[in-house]
């Protein structure tokens, strides 16, 4: 289930892609069969070597494209083992709201990206997550858990002062939002609740079926209670040294931007 919308964040082959904070590996098995050179890091060292089983098991069946390469490492992403412009795409989806220092991360995460690259960043979106927050605490309340909600003009504001420019912005897994009120409201533990399970069913029958009638819905519904917030950004060529003048492309650019933030 991916959460980054390769329609709207190009992947040429060759690129080399950084998946900052993979997780599972979900986005970075995409881009290295997509011909990516892909490094995905984690400080999950578990997590880690569940992802290089998995790279090789691809690579061992074919999946990945001639001159795709992949590396699972552990690392950490205020202090990232690579030099300056090193990548051509990150990626951080779903991790931001996870650390404390999330200007730090942004800044690792320019140094790394070379002029011109590209950037997506996804976190939990404002709305769902405020009501999970509100049924739940033991939710957020966890080590290793959610300790802020961001707006989507807040995020998108952070992204520009670390010296990004957003060029777009959308919703995603609106079918989820429901599943996560149904836990918080239920407990976050507690998979046994009929209404929980028969909502996980459904979504496990979403994502291996791939029916066309939940594909509309979700497509309808992301506007309204889409989980995550989705933004697309580039470095560009040259440091800013002062915002762009109104009238401009590039501040019409970034008001596009603003405006489809949506909340």
């Amino acid at each position: 289930m991916l959460t980054v919308d390769f329609t709207r964040f190009p992947l040429a082959p060759g690129d080399r892609v950084l998946d900052l904070g993979c997780g599972a590996g979900r986005h970075a098995f995409e881009c290295y069969r997509r011909g990516a050179r892909v490094v995905a890091l984690d400080q999950n060292g578990e997590e880690i070597r569940e992802v290089a089983k998995w790279f090789a098991a691809m690579k061992e069946a074919g999946e990945a494209p001639a001159g795709a390469t992949a590396t699972a490492m552990e690392g950490d992403a205020l202090n990232l083992p690579f030099p300056d412009e090193s990548f051509d795409v990150v990626i951080i989806s779903e991790v931001m709201e996870h650390i404390p220092d999330d200007k730090g991360v942004l800044a690792e995460m320019v140094r790394v990206l070379k002029p011109g690259g590209r950037i997506a960043v996804t976190v939990p979106r404002y709305g769902p997550e405020k009501v999970c927050w509100a049924l739940s605490d033991a939710y957020h309340e966890v080590e290793g858990g959610h300790i802020r909600i961001y707006k989507a003009d807040e995020l998108l504001a952070r992204m520009r002062e670390a010296g990004l420019k957003p060029y777009g912005t959308h919703h995603a897994h609106a079918l989820h939002s429901p599943y996560w009120w149904l836990k918080c409201a239920f407990g976050v533990d507690n998979d046994k609740a009929l209404p929980v399970r028969a909502y996980h069913k459904l979504l496990v029958w979403d994502i291996m079926k791939k029916p066309l009638a939940t594909k509309v819905a979700e497509q309808a519904l992301n506007p309204l209670i889409g989980k995550s917030f989705v933004a697309y950004a580039t470095k560009p060529h040259l440091p800013r040294a002062t915002a762009p003048a109104a009238g401009t492309d590039e501040a019409a650019d970034e008001k596009a931007a603003d405006a489809k933030a949506g909340a």
